[in-house]
């Protein structure tokens, strides 16, 4: 849960690769596998059961203005800054 006490899930993209390598339920257990295998990549929260293109609009990050904005291929491939993330390099967490 975030701070919000929203229900998400931990997502893990290693380096330039843009898919995911792991999912985790917590932020400490996805860190633990992180560390271990000393990874460097972002950490990211994603919302579960909200997409987060829904999710950027209903907390005031995000306001279409544009048509395209409410695009089927502008939603699909929507990412919000918004989300809780850590970068890591090396197993290492750099945000702080």
């Amino acid at each position: 849960m975030t701070a919000d006490n929203e229900e998400v899930v931990w997502i893990f993209v290693g380096g330039k690769n843009p898919n995911p390598s792991a999912a985790f339920s917590s932020r400490e257990s996805a860190e633990e596998w992180i560390a271990q295998t000393k990874l460097s990549g972002t950490l990211t929260a994603y919302p579960l059961n909200v997409p987060v293109y829904d999710w950027a609009i209903r907390k005031g990050i995000f306001k279409p203005s544009k048509p395209y904005q409410s695009s089927p291929k502008f939603i699909a491939g929507f990412s919000s800054a918004g989300l809780e993330h850590y970068h890591y390099e090396d197993g290492v967490n750099e945000t702080g």
